[in-house]
Order: C-alpha cells, then structure tokens, then sequence
C-alpha cells in the first residue's frame, strides 16, 4: 500500500445482501483498501435477517482490508433503509430484523393511512405515504402478529443504527434514514409523538437523531473491530442518502440506482410531500431532501427471469410487442404489495432474448413512471440521468435506460458509492467540510456519458396500457386467489 496523503477513514456498506468495508484517503478520494462478507435473507413471504450476521460481515469484511483499516480516524455506517430491527435489554436481537422488502405488513399499511386521515395528511406530516416498506407499517405488524416479541424490546433501531451503536454504546440514527421510518415528521424534523401512541410504541426505544456534521460518538472498548478506541463515528444515514453525498449530489442532477431494488432520486431544497405516495419525502443527510421513488423488483427479478429462460442476462433480442412486468416480489412502485410477475402478448414467433428484454423494459418503465415526480419542476430535462448500482455496468440495462429515457445517461467510474458516502462522511468530521463537497472534491461522479437517443415512447405507452388494464388482477390480495 502505498503512503496516503492524508489520513484514512473507513466507509461502510451494510445492505441486504452484504456488507462491504472501504478504507480511503481522505485527502484524494484514493480506496486504499476494500473488503465484502455476505449475509443471508430468508426466502418465501417473510424477509429476514439476523443483525448480528451484519456484524460479522463487518468484521470480516475490515478483516480483508489489512492494516490499513487500524490506521482510520473516522468511520461511518451507510445501511438498507427501513428494517425493523428489535433488541432487548441486554442488547440482543429479539426477533430477526423485517427487512426493507417484507411486504407481510401491507394491511397495517393501509389502515394506518386510513386511521391519520389519509394519504395527504401523512404526506404533509411525515413527507411520505406509508407503504408496507416503512418501518412504522413493520412495528404495527409485530405488534398485532408477535405481541410477546413486541413487549420484550427494550431499543427500536435501524440497520445502520445497529451497527453504528455497537461501536459506540449510543444509541443514534440520522435524519436521512430516520426519514423512512413513518414517524419522523419531515415539518418539525422530530419524532411523531401522534404517529407513535397510534402504533403503541414509545418514544423512548428510539435512537437520538444526530445533526449533519455531527459525531455520533467514539469507537468503544471491547467491540473486537480493528479501530483504535475513541476513533471517530459519525452519524452514519441510509444507503440512498449516502449513494447522494457519495457522488456529490447537487440539487436538480437525476439519478437512478439499479440494485437489488431500483430507485430514482434527486436531492431538492424543497421539502417534498406527495400525497399519491409514488415520491418518498426523504432527508438527505446533509440539511437538504431526497425525494425517492423505489421500486422492490429491479436486478434480481431480471437476473430470475434470465436463469428461467437460461440465458446470460446480457442476451436480450429487440423487436418484442410482448409486455413483461417482473414484480415477482410484490411491488412498491407502482403500490401492488400483493401482485406477482405478469406476462402479455406471447406469441408463436416471441423469442426468450425478446422475453428477456420485457423484462428490462417493465422494471425500468416502473423507475421512469415515478423520476418526473422525483425532480422539481424547474430541472434541466436535458441533464444526464446519472447511472449507479450493480446494474449500471451491465450493457442491457444501460441501453434500456436510454431508449425508454430519452437522456443522455452517465455512468460514473467510481464503485462502491454508499460506501464512498459514508467515507466522505467520515473525511467530513476531519475536516469540517460538507460531505457532499467532500465527494465532489474527490470527483466520483466522473465517468462516460452515452448520448441520448430518441425516446421509445411505442413501448412506454403499451407498458402503462398493460399495468392499467391489468391493475385490478394485480391487486388482489394474495389470499384470494
């Protein structure tokens, strides 16, 4: 490893699959030293994992980064929004965590909206209509479905609140990911105190909500990690929020993430409240807001749809009228938590690579639907779509944003971008700057740009025409059929 220029913090990864662990030069931007442990997520309707399985990917992950990872002066958690972690009084896990993607707690979804006087009303309250992805619909589910597990937790916490408390002994979180709780409100930047004694939940389980620039706390004795005690922690915020400072965001520049989950955003000075629910009014991490449309079906589906049809997921064939909306695990985007993978149009002489390329354009048409309503009016409609997640690099999703999009689309070079985030997080608390200028000063959003082409406006409209036609299947509750 070659001598950094300035000192070295640690930016942290925890998503639904793994944990990845980057150790970077403050002063450059340079990753010095990267290192990934996976976890497991249960299958079928319920998806859960063990927090303490993000624990020993963390150390696992800091374990591959050498000596380099001893040397941080700073470390920052970025981590999957709106799991519902429970822990008890000594600390421990009562339950595994309902992950972001658990969709069991779509009824308590719909009755909380029902029962605080609609949509509207929690959009202007918290910034976001509830769908079965927010934390507050998973704790109403606990409480109606597993009373005992309810009454045992002693601490509410978030996945990167988890981690972030483990090596500080406090308790925090931050307002980029408190936002997607459902009992943040977005106006007073405070606990609900209404939304809360509606759900049964006290107050006092809940983390402190650290300010933007603000320690979290120091690297405690005991917690078996590579840091120095009273190494600096900062907040830490959710993986979009940090995916943002990770490129740099400035106001008006699109973005669309394709992982795991697809989702659209842009930062905004303007407070969001959209009472359809499509646009989440998330915070930044910084003082600003993220706007954000996800959708649950985004790389996976289409890698699924590729191994049924055994081909690489790179083997798409163009010329299909057939229309292929892979929401195999339910939906956010548009809201269908009930729906499965619907196909339309087959025909004699339909091809599997045309099949496949159905399956690219039904997950990106559910991204573009939702990225008007993620920009505020007055964005540059010219501005290149900027291009982040696993699926960025793949040649198929590249060129199905462009043709469904319209834009020119960039692809920055930099990989690993929550992580990198989170490390311009933690350069923040070293040197007093923004992070988000931090990253800019690092120039991660650097990269290619593809040149716009003519928008395929033929294939939008018989995507919507099918979603429209097909709603009333698609929202059926699953125990119905």
């Amino acid at each position: 490893m070659s001598a950094a220029e300035g000192p070295l913090v640690v930016g942290v990864d925890t998503s639904t699959q793994s944990t990845k662990a980057l150790v970077v030069d403050a002063a450059t931007g340079r990753v010095v030293a990267s290192g990934q442990a996976p976890h497991t997520v249960s299958s079928g309707t319920a998806r859960e994992s063990d927090p303490r399985q993000w624990w020993d990917a963390l150390s696992d992950a800091l374990a591959q980064c050498g000596d380099a990872a001893r040397e941080a002066a700073a470390v920052s958690i970025g981590g999957q929004q709106h799991g519902l972690v429970t822990l008890d009084e000594q600390g421990e896990p009562v339950r595994p965590a309902l992950l972001w993607n658990d969709v069991r707690s779509a009824p308590q979804a719909r009755r909380l909206i029902d029962e605080l006087g609609g949509p509207k009303a929690w959009a202007e309250r918290t910034g976001s209509v509830p769908s079965a992805s927010f934390t507050v619909t998973k704790w109403a589910w606990l409480a109606e479905h597993e009373p005992e597990a309810a009454r045992a937790v002693r601490a509410v916490r978030l996945p990167h609140d988890y981690l972030t408390e483990r090596l500080t002994g406090e308790g925090t979180t931050d307002r980029g990911d408190v936002s997607g709780t459902g009992w943040w409100a977005s106006g007073t930047e405070a606990y609900d105190e209404g939304i809360l004694a509606r759900v049964g939940l006290d107050p006092a389980l809940l983390p402190r909500v650290v300010r933007p620039g603000e320690v979290a706390g120091t690297v405690r004795d005991g917690h078996g990690l590579p840091f120095s005690k009273g190494t600096l922690v900062a907040a830490g915020t959710g993986d979009n929020a940090a995916a943002a400072l990770g490129l740099g965001l400035r106001p008006g520049v699109p973005v669309m993430s394709l992982g795991t989950s697809g989702t659209v955003y842009a930062v905004s000075e303007h407070r969001p409240a959209d009472p359809t629910g499509t646009v989440a009014g998330f915070a930044d991490a910084r003082g600003d807001w993220l706007p954000l449309a996800c959708t649950l079906n985004c790389t996976l589906a289409v890698d699924r749809v590729a191994a049924l049809l055994n081909l690489d997921r790179e083997a798409v064939e163009p010329g299909t009228s057939t229309t292929l909306l892979p929401f195999l695990d339910g939906e956010r985007t548009p809201n269908l938590p009930h729906s499965s993978g619907l196909l339309y149009g087959l025909r004699h002489d339909t091809s599997a690579g045309q099949l496949l390329q159905a399956a690219y354009d039904g997950a990106v048409h559910s991204l573009l639907g939702a990225l008007d309503l993620v920009l505020d009016a007055d964005a540059d409609p010219s501005a290149p779509l900027l291009l982040i997640g696993g699926g960025a690099r793949g040649a198929a999703w590249q060129q199905t944003v462009r043709r469904l999009s319209g834009r020119p689309v960039q692809i920055p070079e930099a990989r690993e971008l929550v992580a990198l985030g989170a490390a311009a997080q933690a350069a923040g608390l070293l040197t007093g700057e923004d992070a988000a200028a931090v990253a800019r000063r690092w120039n991660t959003a650097a990269g290619p740009v593809l040149e716009a082409v003519e928008r395929d406006e033929a294939t939008l409209n018989r995507i919507t025409g099918v979603l429209s036609d097909a709603a009333p299947l698609l929202e059926r509750d699953a125990t119905s059929h």
